[in-house]
């Protein structure tokens, strides 16, 4: 069967005709070369039906990869390892809040501004020399999932409540109100979000400076994206409060407190090293 006139089922439920120019952007992404990802799209290719999830040739890749160099399985492994940061959010939250740091900010989570009319929780308070942003997080758990106009008209409406009182105590710097989420948002929240003076960041929103891009440029992937480590294991490293894989890199005594033995500790920090580019 021709791979072309394939159909793929994606998260959404939507049915779409399957792309090889797809699977070697993703691939390339992860640093994989010409030689292992045309491996890849052959032993893929083989194993194609109408129908087949792209969950499904997402697994197939990534076990193949993952044979090859585990530091690129765990990069093309971005995505879903972000969406195992759960399952309350926190970690996605502290997670956020790393990015922005990179980005030269001062950061703060989970801190209670005054509005004018009640107070309010934010996920994340970031501030430089001009500007400070009331970041709200979105986290979704499962792929498919779209941050729809809800999201943006809730948080803008209690953006407004803190910018309210904030302008009337003449606050020096302006401020700013951003959503971010792991995943997509709609095209009604797109326009939502740009109408109202939003900024939105989402996996693949805006074009350029994603969440996607902003991980591969900084380099600070989440202990989720590891492969040498279990379920389990990065459960516990995340309920310790570590969420970046750099921070394990001198942490040898924290990965022993999650009961990873001795012969394999090396094993994941050679992953992290290769991972983060140390």
């Amino acid at each position: 069967m021709n791979p072309k006139s394939i159909n793929v089922t994606k998260a959404s439920g939507m049915s779409d005709v399957y792309s090889v120019e797809k699977l070697r952007r993703s691939l390339a992404k992860s640093g994989a070369g010409k030689q292992a990802i045309d491996h890849i799209v052959d032993v893929v290719e083989t194993k194609l039906y109408n129908g087949i999830s792209t969950k499904k040739i997402y697994q197939q890749a990534f076990d193949l990869l993952k044979q090859a160099s585990r530091s690129q399985a765990g990069r093309y492994n971005l995505k879903k390892a972000i969406m195992a940061l759960g399952p309350s959010g926190y970690p996605f939250e502290q997670y956020i809040a790393a990015i922005f740091e990179w980005q030269g900010y001062g950061v703060k989570v989970k801190q209670f501004l005054e509005g004018v009319c009640v107070n309010h929780e934010i996920d994340v308070l970031a501030e430089n020399s001009q500007h400070v942003l009331l970041i709200e997080c979105k986290y979704h758990n499962r792929q498919g999932n779209v941050s729809d106009v809800k999201v943006p008209l809730y948080i803008h409406s209690r953006f407004r409540d803190v910018q309210g009182l904030w302008i009337k105590n003449l606050q020096a710097k302006p401020l700013e109100g951003w959503v971010v989420t792991n995943t997509k948002f709609s095209v009604d929240a797109i326009k939502y979000g740009n109408c109202a003076g939003l900024h939105l960041l989402g996996w693949n929103y805006p074009e350029h400076k994603n969440l996607s891009s902003l991980v591969d440029e900084s380099g600070l992937y989440p202990v989720t994206c590891l492969t040498t480590l279990t379920n389990k294991e990065k459960e516990q490293i995340l309920e310790a409060g570590v969420v970046l894989c750099k921070d394990l890199e001198k942490n040898e005594a924290l990965l022993r407190q999650s009961a990873i033995s001795q012969t394999r500790i090396p094993k994941v920090i050679a992953e992290v090293k290769g991972l983060c580019n140390f």
